[in-house]
């Protein structure tokens, strides 16, 4: 049996919860709006400052679901698309979510995830989910088939916590609770990134036909996030492979700043701007599990897998994930032959989505699929198939597959002549002003 010390017995429930975030709270509200026990641990304190704060226009169906739509839209910006920005050219290019394929939701939100985070995690609790913050989990046993697991913990003050749950969720975000244990975490060196971060005021927004987009600013060696928040809160983040940071020096708000600086979209923008938080920094290494579930478990969200965050997915799969977490583990409960054939689905839809995603992702700094990016064409519906990918229609449609296939074969055959020295100048390529393909 796992240590009990302290007095405290073991807490019988039907579902455990690893991690507050957008995943866990997700599955924990759904499960106990089905009427299921329900504990849900975080291991911190709500609010507490965390990136991934654009969300996209599929999120909404969920937050709807979850009775907390109108909550959501009174702490956002309203977002009506994304915006792509090139350094090298100075040249921008809109994608408005109203031209998707899927025009059922053409608008998101851009959220604080301080105060997102904690309005799913109250909705859980408001929904009848046992909710613990502060809670760290430090040892998880499963037993035989059809056997409670052993769950320990440490409370808010290092005291011991049991729990015998017959379900476990593992949504505890990048520290992989489950897939680190059972060593079945995989990286995708291919895609081995850094980011770093902060918040600041006074940095220009965009007005118009831009009012509310994220900006995406395309630099020689990486990508900048401007994300517009409430209460003239600009987030700014630059992520880049390693040779963007070879050889700096200094400390994180030196070259943070430094990094504003040379990028000339960026920092025109970013004049006169004070910064009012710290600067946040962290790896964006891709990684999967090999093995996502098993008899009374599975992982969900970032705890499965995790994708650059380049286009806003990573709250959006999080919570798609706890859906479908939640319908495995309540199926689970009454039919394990089920719930296990719906945790693979859970685990199968996902990885599909990472790979449909992670593809543009892994060639954005190719300048074959930046001048595709900053000069689209809609020929066979590419470029509202694109939008659509970008809106967060993730999980496979077939009006758009056509569409992306089409400027798959597109973004090949240039590449193809592109590597010979064939075909017409690529935009990126071109000074501010010139036309390309």
């Amino acid at each position: 049996m796992l240590d009990q010390t302290g007095g405290n017995g073991a807490s019988d429930t039907d579902v455990l919860v690893i991690g507050g975030g957008p995943a866990g709270s997700t599955a924990a509200a759904l499960l106990a709006k089905a009427g299921r026990r329900v504990t849900l641990l975080e291991k911190e304190a709500h609010p507490r400052f965390h990136i991934g704060e654009s969300l996209l226009p599929r999120n909404l169906d969920i937050l709807e679901r979850l009775g907390v739509l109108e909550a959501v839209r009174g702490i956002g910006v309203h977002k009506p698309g994304a915006e792509f920005v090139s350094d090298r050219t100075g040249r921008s290019f809109a994608f408005p979510f109203a031209q998707a394929l899927n025009r059922s939701r053409t608008h998101a939100w851009q959220v604080k995830r301080a105060d997102f985070d904690a309005l799913l995690f109250a909705n859980a609790r408001r929904l009848g989910a046992e909710t613990l913050e502060q809670t760290r989990v430090t040892d998880v046993r499963f037993g035989a088939a059809g056997e409670r697991a052993e769950v320990a913990a440490r409370g808010p003050a290092g005291e011991a916590l049991a729990f015998r749950p017959r379900y476990v969720l593992d949504a505890s975000g990048r520290d992989t609770f489950l897939a680190g244990r059972m060593r079945v975490k995989v990286s995708n060196k291919y895609n081995n990134t850094a980011a770093i971060y902060a918040h600041f005021q006074g940095v220009e927004r965009r007005s118009g036909e831009l009012d509310g987009y994220i900006s995406i600013h395309l630099a020689e060696d990486g990508w900048f996030w401007l994300i517009p928040l409430p209460g003239d809160v600009m987030s700014i983040g630059f992520v880049g492979n390693q040779s963007a940071w070879k050889g700096r020096q200094g400390t994180p708000q030196e070259l943070f700043l430094a990094r504003i600086a040379s990028s000339p979209t960026v920092a025109a923008r970013a004049r006169g701007a004070t910064m009012m938080s710290e600067v946040y920094s962290t790896g964006n290494y891709s990684y999967r599990a090999a093995q996502g579930h098993g008899d009374g478990f599975l992982m969900i969200g970032d705890a499965y897998g995790f994708v650059d965050p380049m286009f806003s997915t990573g709250v959006l799969m999080a919570m798609t994930a706890g859906e479908l977490g939640a319908e495995a583990a309540d199926a689970w409960l009454d039919n394990p032959a089920r719930g296990q054939r719906l945790a693979a689905r859970t685990n199968r839809e996902l990885a599909r989505a990472m790979d449909r995603i992670s593809w543009l992702i892994y060639r954005i700094n190719d300048p074959v699929m930046r001048s595709l990016f900053m000069a689209p064409r809609n020929t066979l519906l590419m470029r509202d198939g694109i939008i659509n990918m970008l809106a967060g229609n993730l999980r496979g449609d077939l009006r758009a597959t056509l569409p992306i296939l089409s400027f798959k074969a597109v973004f090949h055959l240039l590449s193809a002549l592109h590597r010979r020295g064939l075909g017409p100048p690529m935009p990126e390529a071109l000074p501010e002003g010139a036309r390309g393909v």
